[in-house]
Order: C-alpha cells, then structure tokens, then sequence
C-alpha cells in the first residue's frame, strides 16, 4: 500500500512538472556566440581579436585563450587615461550570469601574435577559451580570420598596437626586438 502510494504521487509529480514545459530546468549555457580576428596591418604586427560570450547559469571569468596555431595570445584592454589610450593585460574578465562579456573595438580584445599561415589561408582559427569555473571548463571555437582594412577605412576594427605602452613595454620596440 505504502509503495503504490509513493508511486501515485511520484507520478503525479511527473504531471506536474510536465505541464510547466520544455524548460523546466533549462539553465542559459555558457557558450561564445560569435567572433572574428582582424589580422594586423603588416605582417609583423599582432593581429586584434574580437569576440562574444554569453553567461551561464552563473558568475565565471575568463582566464585564459589560447590558440594551438598562434605564438601567443594576450587578453588586453584599451583605455583612455588624459587624453592618451593605453593598453593594460587582463588577467581575467567577467563573464555574469545570463548576461555577456564583449571584446571590441576600443575596449577588451585579444591580440594574437604570429598566426600559422595555413590557418590564415583557411580562414578560422580554432581557439580555447577558459573559463574559471569550477573543472575550469574549456569552449573550442573557430575565430574567422579577416584581412586587414584599408588605411583609410574608418570604419577599421584593426588597431595599430605599435605606439601603444602596454605595462611600460613599448610595441613598437617589442616588435623591433624580434627581427
């Protein structure tokens, strides 16, 4: 009797819960919904990345991207400070819980230094994005590869990171340095 009660009601819960839809449960999912890379003006300078992420169930921070086929990816974050624009490294960004964490023109982005010709041919380079939840979860996601814009475009998401003091490292020295 007990038993046939227990299940009665477990059934009966199932209703329930079915009837209040599909979503029942559904929690946003962490995911990158879109991006692009904007390749530098010459082939010494470091492309720019651009990207968006839409929040999870909850607060996490990015922490990292990397590229198997690139030398080395930096987050980075554009201000204005008096007049002048500088960059500064980000160690982590924000990503809030059903909301979006956006790299752009102008503000947060990726800079991505020597991206293996093949993948520039291709056009897509596969990325991994890391997240500081709690297995530290990693999103793989194809950035397209875009030429840079003309000079005279205005409307250029490329930025010519040479004059720029990142941390007191000047790019354009840094760069320098290289050859």
């Amino acid at each position: 009797m007990i038993k046939s009660l227990a299940v009665a009601a477990l059934a009966a819960s199932a209703l329930t819960l079915s009837s209040c839809g599909g979503d029942l449960g559904k929690e946003p999912e962490l995911r990158v919904a879109s991006g692009y890379i904007e390749m530098g003006a010459t082939p010494d300078r470091p492309a720019a990345g651009y990207f968006t992420i839409m929040g999870g169930p909850r607060d996490v921070d990015l922490v990292a991207v990397t590229a198997d086929l690139a030398q080395r990816v930096e987050m980075h974050e554009s201000v204005r400070e008096n007049g002048v624009v500088t960059m500064q490294p980000l160690t982590s960004a924000p990503v809030p819980a059903k909301g979006k964490l956006e790299f752009k023109p102008g503000g947060k982005h990726l800079m991505i230094w020597n991206i293996n010709p093949a993948a520039v041919r291709v056009g897509k380079l596969p990325m991994i994005f890391v997240f500081s939840n709690n297995n530290n979860e990693r999103i793989l996601f194809d950035l397209k590869i875009r030429q840079a814009s003309a000079a005279g475009d205005q409307g250029s998401a490329a930025m010519d990171h040479g004059g720029m003091d990142i941390g007191g490292m000047d790019m354009g020295a840094a760069d320098a340095a290289k050859k």
